[in-house]
């Protein structure tokens, strides 16, 4: 068996179809195929099978995909770790949320850097859903955002509380009402970044717990898209408490009092524990939980020097 067969099958046990496996991987559905009727031969288990929404993965095919995934997550850590002592720079790949990524990463890894010389950074815009699969696969080295699913072989460190604003214009209706119920909200339009329905988040949770469905809001382009749509009057929004705070204090933007729902949080650092961990994701981690890291989250630089921008990749997850 070949490490491009394994790959290939892992990709199709993890989002459950060969055409989605193919758009993933950015190669022919015949390619995939020909990759899983050579591991199918070799080992005698025909692996999957078709299932109402996708497959079903017999006893052995689930054995095989544990097993290959840790290998292709093995691969490309030593990919990794040849680039990085050939190139004599530290490389970091780190997934948030959309909103992470644009509204916490930029600022934490810019005060990181500032620290680690010669640092390459990566940033993954991904659903929560997928964080932990990023890490055990060796795709991404550190999360920042809610922690995975509770995994052994990943550990989430807690470095920063947070509060959640729900935001309107000026002169919205509702400015000035005093403990608003949630149901008071439901029919609001709501305008909201790429992913602000994800319910793994707590924006996403909460929007949820109130009713609001994707037909009843507006994606943007960015958070701050959203938000600037929202200063002009054309609905609500949800928001870190800490990025608002100088629209607050200018006035462009008005919190509403809203009662009965949980609007606070804490974000993590997650990473493989021990070993598998690399040395710059360790330093990360550890970074996050000094007064420098959470200055420099709270505070928000508007920008980064253009010489240290680098653009987030934006991952799909098909089904």
């Amino acid at each position: 068996m070949t490490l491009t067969q394994l790959r290939a099958f892992v990709t199709v046990a993890r989002l459950g179809s060969v055409k989605g496996a193919a758009r993933s991987l950015g190669v022919t559905e015949a390619a995939v195929s020909g990759a899983v009727a050579a591991l199918r031969r070799e080992l005698g288990d025909v692996l999957f099978i078709r299932a109402a929404g996708g497959i079903s993965l017999t006893p052995g095919g689930s054995r095989l995909a544990a097993g290959a995934a840790e290998i292709v997550g093995l691969a490309e850590e030593t990919r990794h770790r040849v680039r990085q002592a050939t190139s004599g720079t530290a490389h970091l790949r780190v997934a948030s949320t959309e909103a992470g990524v644009e509204q916490v990463l930029p600022a934490l890894l810019t005060a990181f850097g500032r620290r680690q010389p010669d640092l390459d950074v990566e940033t993954l815009a991904v659903p929560v859903a997928v964080f932990g699969d990023l890490l055990r696969d060796r795709r991404a080295d550190v999360t920042i955002g809610p922690a995975p699913r509770p995994a052994p072989a990943v550990e989430s460190v807690p470095f920063l509380r947070f509060q959640l604003a729900v935001v309107a214009a000026p002169d919205h209706p509702l400015k000035h009402r005093q403990r608003l119920a949630p149901a008071q909200l439901a029919s609001e339009p709501w305008l909201l970044g790429p992913a602000g329905l994800d319910p793994d988040t707590l924006s996403g949770a909460f929007l949820a717990h109130i009713g609001v469905e994707a037909t009843g809001a507006k994606a943007f382009p960015s958070v701050t898209a959203s938000l600037n749509a929202v200063a002009a009057g054309a609905g609500l929004s949800v928001a870190f408490l800490h990025v608002v705070r100088d629209d607050l204090r200018r006035g462009s933007l008005v919190r509403l009092d809203v009662t009965g729902v949980r609007l606070g949080g804490v974000l993590y650092a997650s990473a493989l524990t021990g070993e598998r961990r690399s040395t710059t994701a360790a330093a990360l981690c550890r970074f996050v939980t000094t007064p420098a890291a959470t200055q420099a989250v709270l505070t928000r630089s508007n920008g980064v020097p253009m010489n240290e921008f680098r653009p987030p990749v934006h991952v799909t997850i098909w089904s």
